[in-house]
């Protein structure tokens, strides 16, 4: 398993490390085959836009750079955009990810995507994310990959 240049860049230094302690939103989703966990959490300005975003991964070290990576996309962004973020998205902006290491990026944006809508429903409103895959306990996070994968080899054990 080869991992890019920038996967490498943003384990060893990943970005936005942390949490927020008085966030407007937070997104915890785990993986239950490999047992990555993720927490983003999020501060939202008056215009609905990211104004800070920090994440908590215990995961291997493409869960670290998937974490990373979306948050550096989605600071900034309106919170619509931000649940926009695909999986496929996360993957090209980190230089690609092995098919086996996808649902990293899966995992990543749903977090994002939880703590948006945790942030809708503490102020009221509707949810707009859409569909959590991770939350589904039948989700098999390596349903569209094109190569075989060994659960323990994709995790790093």
């Amino acid at each position: 398993m080869q991992y890019t240049e920038k996967v490498m860049e943003h384990f060893n230094n990943p970005r936005n490390v942390g949490v927020i302690e008085d966030a407007d939103g937070v997104g915890e989703v785990g993986n239950p085959v490999c047992g990555d966990i993720m927490k983003i959490t999020i501060k939202v300005d008056d215009t609905d836009h990211i104004s800070d975003v920090k994440f908590q991964t215990l995961g291997c070290g493409a869960a670290i750079a998937t974490s990373s990576i979306v948050t550096e996309l989605a600071r900034g962004m309106s919170i619509q955009d931000a649940v926009g973020i695909s999986k496929q998205q996360v993957a090209d902006e980190l230089g690609g990810l092995p098919a086996a290491k996808m649902h990293c990026s899966v995992l990543a944006t749903d977090g994002l995507k939880v703590a948006v809508d945790d942030y809708l429903v503490k102020h009221g409103r509707e949810r707009i994310a859409g569909e959590v895959k991770s939350a589904d306990p039948n989700f098999d996070p390596h349903s569209d990959e094109d190569e075989p994968h060994d659960d323990a080899e994709a995790c790093g054990l």
